[in-house]
């Protein structure tokens, strides 16, 4: 790839690295650069670190005899950077600094400005998993089999994400007897991307009703616009909506929510995929996991997600239209054949509320948004979970909508919140406290979510909050529907919901559910 571009420069913030499956390593983001004519303390490091490691060799004896001459401090450095040394090395700094590095002396721009770094950075900072479908992508979509923009824009590109692209997708029609198979328009059902393949389970339909159906399509590791779903099991476990589910390893663990009576559930079950044959036959199949005598009081409409291999759960509506405030942790044996839930009892915790999301952005830690309040509020407060060992704390991220452009749209609840490729949480949909429904993306930057142990402004915070442009196929406004990302953190995919209906679109008559499947892309052409 010949294309370089400049690359407007990073902050020096270093971020905690990410253990989601598309976010291998720290993330890393842009700022204008300032006072490049003096080195950072990691360009002092890399320096030191190219002249020791240089020691070994004749050339860099001479380098070290002669280090208070400028020309031969160059000279020797400029040997090393033709190796797989220093590029080694560069890789152990934030972005930042090898930029910095690059600033500080010209003949190391073209180094920098090295597709073959830049790639190895992408590797770095989303996973091998992402950097390899990117390529893949860029292959089939060009006949030459050449990366149509250099890693080191993509990288840019990633990391700002001022827009997404949706598309469409279609239902590749299966038909049983003289009847068409498709999946019933939906809400607060669940759906994963697991082991290949996208999961939907449960929900709520017209007249109130839960739905018990597991549906399943194959998508693999490479972009289609047309999926199959297939019908995989109905009655187990029960009916209901409003429940949670998580991927954890290749299962899919499912906890609680509300059947069609208004009974809330505090059941756990365990998912998993079997490929049976190489022509396609895939089943699931499921079971209730022993998780011992203590388990989360029932609910539905909670939030939950994976952290660690661990299943976590905040909230939702208990007995009696209660909502609720507490945080449980599912703790898996080994072999996935039993669990152990404990709470964790945090001062200060998020309020009581339901709807709301949280999301695993990489490591220990899961970010809470949004929501329903015991007071029938909606909800915009961003609260931090640090489930490490030694901690087990909440932290409130505090900021004030009136410093974010468009801020008085934030608050929601029944949204989705994902995080993709590049480091951030992608938030779509939802509604507010008249329940007008949304059709909006919005992105909470994790890499500039103030660190627990740094104080920062809420002017500062603020910006971690932007709103997405949306190119291509436009989504309806909807809330409670369901989305996931795949593996390489690239594709989201959306699936049902609460839409408005063709009158009075805010009144009960009004409502109606979706049954339609779109694609959301962070990156569209590489």
């Amino acid at each position: 790839m010949n294309n370089t571009n400049n690359i407007s420069n990073p902050s020096s913030k270093k971020i905690k690295p990410n253990s989601s499956p598309h976010h291998k390593s720290k993330h890393t983001h842009y700022s204008s650069l300032q006072n490049t004519s003096n080195p950072s303390p990691n360009f002092k490091l890399l320096t030191s670190l190219s002249s020791s490691s240089s020691s070994s060799s004749s050339s860099s004896s001479s380098f070290m005899a002669e280090s208070s001459s400028s020309s031969n401090f160059s000279s020797s450095i400029h040997s090393l950077a033709s190796s797989d040394q220093l590029h080694t090395i560069l890789l152990l700094l934030p972005v930042d600094s090898i930029l910095s590095f690059s600033a500080t002396c010209k003949r190391f721009r073209s180094l920098i400005s090295s597709d073959t770094l830049w790639e190895s950075i992408c590797k770095r900072d989303w996973g091998p998993t992402s950097v390899d479908a990117l390529k893949g992508s860029s292959s089939s979509s060009n006949n030459n089999n050449t990366q149509l923009v250099s890693w080191m824009t993509l990288y840019k590109r990633v990391c700002q994400l001022t827009c997404v692209y949706c598309h469409e997708l279609c239902d590749e029609v299966v038909v049983a007897g003289s009847q068409v198979v498709l999946p019933t328009p939906r809400a607060s059902h669940s759906l994963n991307f697991v082991s290949d393949c996208l999961v939907m389970f449960g929900g709520g339909c017209e007249g109130g009703r839960d739905l018990d159906d597991t549906w399943l399509a194959y998508v693999g590791n490479s972009l289609q616009r047309t999926l199959q779903w297939k019908k995989v099991s109905s009655g187990i476990p029960s009916g209901r909506f409003g429940h949670a589910c998580v991927v954890i390893g290749n299962y899919l663990v499912l906890f609680g929510g509300i059947n069609d009576r208004g009974d809330r559930q505090n059941d756990t079950w365990l998912g998993k995929i079997d490929f049976h044959d190489p022509l396609g036959n895939i089943t699931l199949s499921w079971r209730l996991l022993d998780v011992g005598p203590s388990a989360p009081p029932p609910r539905g409409a909670h939030a939950a997600c994976c952290v660690d291999k661990k299943m976590v759960i905040h909230g939702g509506i208990g007995l009696k239209g209660v909502r609720l405030g507490d945080t449980w942790v599912l703790e898996l044996s080994e072999n996935f054949s039993f669990g152990s839930w404990h709470e964790i009892v945090s001062h200060p915790s998020p309020p009581a509320r339901s709807g709301h999301t949280l999301t695993c952005i990489g490591g220990n830690q899961t970010v809470l948004f949004g929501g329903r309040g015991l007071g029938y509020e909606v909800l915009h407060d961003v609260w931090l979970l640090d489930v490490s060992e030694d901690n087990l704390k909440w932290y409130q991220i505090l900021y004030e909508l009136q410093n974010v452009t468009h801020g008085g749209a934030l608050a929601r609840v029944g949204h989705s919140a994902t995080l993709v490729l590049g480091g951030h949480v992608l938030i779509h949909g939802g509604e507010d406290t008249a329940r007008r429904r949304k059709d909006d993306f919005w992105a909470l930057d994790v890499r500039k979510i103030s660190s627990t142990r740094q104080l920062r402004t809420k002017r500062q915070t603020a910006k971690m909050w932007k709103r997405i442009k949306v190119k291509g196929y436009k989504p309806i406004c909807r809330s409670f529907h369901r989305a996931c990302v795949d593996d390489t953190g690239r594709h989201l995919y959306v699936f049902g919901g609460m839409v408005d209906g063709l009158l009075q679109p805010t009144e009960p008559s009004g409502l109606r559910f979706d049954g339609k499947l779109f694609l959301v892309e962070v990156v569209a052409q590489v």
